[in-house]
């Protein structure tokens, strides 16, 4: 199978709300792996009004999917994703890879989903 995606990939609106209704909302980093090699995955998190968080790490494996949950994930310090906070990923692969972003918005009774590809870099 031929090798697909990119490096580098930009996500420029995340929101992980603490309001909910009957489940929770949650963003979803959504990586496509089609290469014969396992991917580290890298995260940055910027902010408007702080620095930003690094330490977020996930693996994917060769030539399968991975969806990365950020109201589950933690740095290698400990940190969880701000609730209640915009917030933009830099997602970095040590291999190429295909990124989706998703976002489960749950916070009225009417449900909203949204997901958009990453904007890839190189």
């Amino acid at each position: 199978m031929a090798e697909y995606g990119k490096k580098t990939w930009l996500i420029p609106d995340g929101y992980y709300d603490s309001q909910f209704v009957k489940q929770v909302s949650h963003d979803a980093v959504c990586v496509l792996n089609t290469t014969e090699k396992d991917a580290t995955i890298k995260m940055t998190l910027f902010f408007e009004d702080r620095e930003e968080m690094g330490g977020f790490e996930a693996k994917c494996g060769a030539r399968r999917t991975h969806h990365i949950r950020m109201d589950k994930i933690k740095s290698v310090d400990g940190r969880s994703v701000p609730t209640d906070t915009p917030y933009a990923i830099l997602v970095e692969s040590d291999v190429p890879v295909v990124v989706q972003y998703s976002r489960l918005d749950t916070a009225q009774e009417a449900l909203a989903l949204m997901t958009t590809i990453a904007y890839a870099v190189e």
